[in-house]
C-alpha cells in the first residue's frame, strides 16, 4: 500500500465561523457554460476505462446462477427494506457472533437524502488512486443485488456473494432465533457485507446508509469520517416532516471526535448537524466555506471542475473531468474529495494538497448507472433514478443544461409511498409529453393512480398510459421518433431505481 504523495501549501486562513455567514455562503452552482471539446478529450486520456464494471449480468454458469437465486429468495423471504424495527439490536447482535468484523477496518459513513451512492462511487474511485483496498456497501441496487457490495471498485463475484452468504448463515439463524424479530433483508446483506470485507481485507470501507442513520442498520460502525450528502424531504413517515427532524436521524452517524463533510443544506437541517458535532466534539468542514466548487464548464461527455480542497485557497485541484451531467454531481465530487482529504489528514491546519494527477484520474473514470446514464441514441434515451422532488428537480436541471432536446418525453414509473406529486411537478418544465407506467414489484404505484395525479400536473393530452413498461418505452421512443420536425427529440426514463434498473434490462444493458 502506498501512501498519498501530499506536496505542502501555506495554511489557509480562518473563515468567520458566525452562522449568518455560513448560512448566506452560497458556492456558485451556475457560472457563464460553455462546451469545452478539445479540453475535456484530452482530459479524458487521463482515465482509460471505466472504474470496475458497474452493472454485472447474471452469471453465465447455470449452476451459480442457480444458486444465487436461492440465497436471492432466501433473502426475500426475510423483512423488506420498507418494513423497519428502529433499532441496531440485531445487527449488533449479529456483529457480536461474527467476531465485530466491522472493526477490522477504517471506514466513511454516507448519508443524507439525495447523492449518496453516486458520492460514495467517487470517494471509492479517490481512495482506490492512492492504492488502497476499498470495500463499498450501497443500496439498492439498479440490475444485480451484488452491486450492494463492491470490493477494488468492482462488484462482489457472485461466487463469493454466494460464500459469504452460506458463512455467515448459521450465526443469522442464531441471532434470530434470539431476537423477537428476525433480522431483515437488509440488516442480512449489512452483515455480508462487514464480514467480505473483513475477509478480503480492505484498507477502508466506504459505507452508505440505508435509511436515516441513528438506527440504520450500517451504524454499527465508527467513522472517523461522516458525509451528509444534500437533506430534503423522504421517507418522512419514519424519518421527520421537515428537514430538521431528518437531520436529526441522519445527524447518528457522527461519532466521537469524527470529521463531518457538510454538502449545502436547508439551514435547519445545517443548525442540526452542527449542534450535534458541538456535542461529539467532531469538525465540520462546509460545502462553501471550507471546501466546494470554484468553477464548473459544461465540457463534451460530461463537465470541467476546479475544486477547491479542505485546506481553502491553497489546494485547489484544477482541470479535473467528470464524465457525469449536472450540477448535483459537480457537488457530489466536491464532497467526495473532501471525504478523502479529511481521511487522509488533509485540512486547515493541515493545507496540503493530494497528487493531482491520481485525483484527475480518478474521476475520470467515475460511472454511476441510472443516474442521468445514456443508454440509446437515435432517439436517445436518458436514465436516471430521482425518486424524490429534490433528485427530480436536480435530474430536470441536469438534462436541461447538457442535452439540447428539442423535444423530451418522460417515462415516469414510481413508488405508491413517494412523494409523487413533487416528483411530476419538478419535471413537469421540461416533459413535452408522459408516459406513466409501472415496475413490477409490489411497491410500484398503478399506473391508472399514477396518470390521474400526472393529468392534475400535465393536463389530459400531455399523459399516456402504458401499464407495462416495455410498451411504455416503445411509447415513448415513437413519440419522440413521429415526426421529421422533432429531430434531436429524447426520452427520460425516471421515477424509481427499480423503474431504471428494468428499463435498463429492456434496453439490452443487463
Amino acid at each position: 500500500m502506498s501512501e498519498p504523495r501530499p506536496s505542502d501549501r501555506h495554511d489557509a486562513s480562518q473563515p468567520d465561523d458566525t452562522f449568518e455567514e455560513i448560512v448566506g455562503e452560497e458556492t456558485q452552482r451556475d457560472p457563464d457554460l460553455a462546451v469545452i471539446e478539445a479540453g475535456s478529450r484530452t482530459l479524458r486520456t487521463y482515465a482509460g476505462s471505466p472504474q470496475g464494471e458497474a452493472v454485472p449480468a447474471r452469471p453465465t454458469d447455470p449452476e451459480t446462477d442457480k444458486a444465487l437465486r436461492a440465497v436471492e429468495q432466501e433473502l426475500a423471504g426475510r423483512w423488506g427494506e420498507t418494513k423497519l424495527e428502529p433499532s441496531v439490536t440485531r445487527i449488533a447482535a449479529l456483529m457480536d457472533v461474527l467476531g465485530e468484523p466491522q472493526r477490522a477496518y477504517p471506514s466513511i459513513h454516507i448519508t443524507g437524502t439525495n447523492g449518496k451512492t453516486s458520492t460514495a462511487r467517487m470517494i471509492e474511485a479517490l481512495l482506490n488512486a492512492f492504492e488502497l483496498r476499498t470495500g463499498r456497501y450501497t443500496s439498492p441496487h439498479v440490475q444485480s443485488i451484488t452491486e450492494r457490495i463492491s470490493l477494488d471498485g468492482s462488484p462482489i463475484e457472485p461466487e463469493r456473494f454466494i460464500e459469504t452468504y452460506e458463512d455467515i448463515k448459521p450465526y443469522v439463524e442464531m441471532v434470530d432465533a434470539q431476537q423477537p424479530y428476525r433480522l431483515s433483508f437488509f440488516e442480512v446483506l449489512t452483515g455480508m457485507a462487514y464480514a467480505a470485507f473483513a475477509d478480503a481485507p480492505v484498507d477502508v470501507a466506504v459505507v452508505e446508509v440505508g435509511m436515516g442513520g441513528t438506527w440504520d442498520a450500517t451504524n454499527v460502525i465508527d467513522s472517523t469520517v461522516a458525509v451528509v450528502t444534500p437533506i430534503s424531504l423522504d421517507h418522512t413517515d419514519r424519518l421527520g416532516t421537515t428537514p430538521a427532524e431528518i437531520a436529526g436521524e441522519k445527524s447518528g452517524i457522527i461519532k466521537q471526535g469524527a470529521t463531518v463533510i457538510l454538502a449545502q443544506q436547508p439551514v435547519d437541517a445545517a443548525q442540526v448537524m452542527l449542534k450535534k458535532a458541538v456535542e461529539v466534539d467532531a469538525t465540520v468542514a462546509r460545502e462553501g466555506m471550507e471546501f466546494g466548487i470554484v468553477s464548473r464548464e459544461v465540457a463534451v461527455g460530461g463537465q470541467l471542475l476546479t475544486l477547491r480542497g479542505l485546506g481553502g485557497a491553497a489546494t485547489e485541484y484544477t482541470e479535473i473531468f467528470l464524465p457525469l451531467y449536472g450540477a448535483h454531481q459537480a457537488h457530489n465530487a466536491a464532497v467526495a474529495l473532501a471525504a478523502v482529504e479529511a481521511f487522509f489528514g488533509i485540512g486547515a491546519e493541515q493545507a496540503r494538497s493530494l497528487d493531482i494527477d491520481a485525483i484527475r484520474k480518478a474521476f475520470a473514470a467515475i460511472v454511476s448507472p441510472g443516474r442521468l446514464e445514456v443508454v440509446r441514441s437515435s432517439p436517445t434515451v436518458v436514465l436516471d433514478a430521482a425518486h424524490n422532488p429534490a433528485g427530480a428537480k436536480a435530474a430536470a436541471d441536469g438534462i436541461s443544461e447538457a442535452f439540447s432536446f428539442s423535444r423530451l418525453i418522460g417515462v415516469v414509473g414510481t413508488s405508491g409511498d413517494k412523494d409523487v406529486r413533487g416528483l411530476l411537478e419538478a419535471f413537469e418544465p421540461i416533459f413535452a409529453e408522459v408516459v406513466v407506467t409501472q415496475n413490477s414489484t409490489e411497491r410500484a404505484m398503478d399506473a391508472d393512480e399514477l396518470a390521474a395525479i400526472a393529468v392534475e400536473v400535465f393536463g389530459d393530452d400531455r399523459v399516456q398510459v402504458e401499464p407495462r413498461l416495455d410498451d411504455a418505452l416503445e411509447a415513448a421512443i415513437t413519440l419522440a421518433e413521429e415526426d421529421d420536425e422533432y429531430a434531436g427529440a429524447g426520452v427520460l426514463v425516471t421515477g424509481s431505481v427499480i423503474t431504471v434498473g428494468e428499463a435498463r434490462l429492456l434496453l439490452g444493458r443487463g
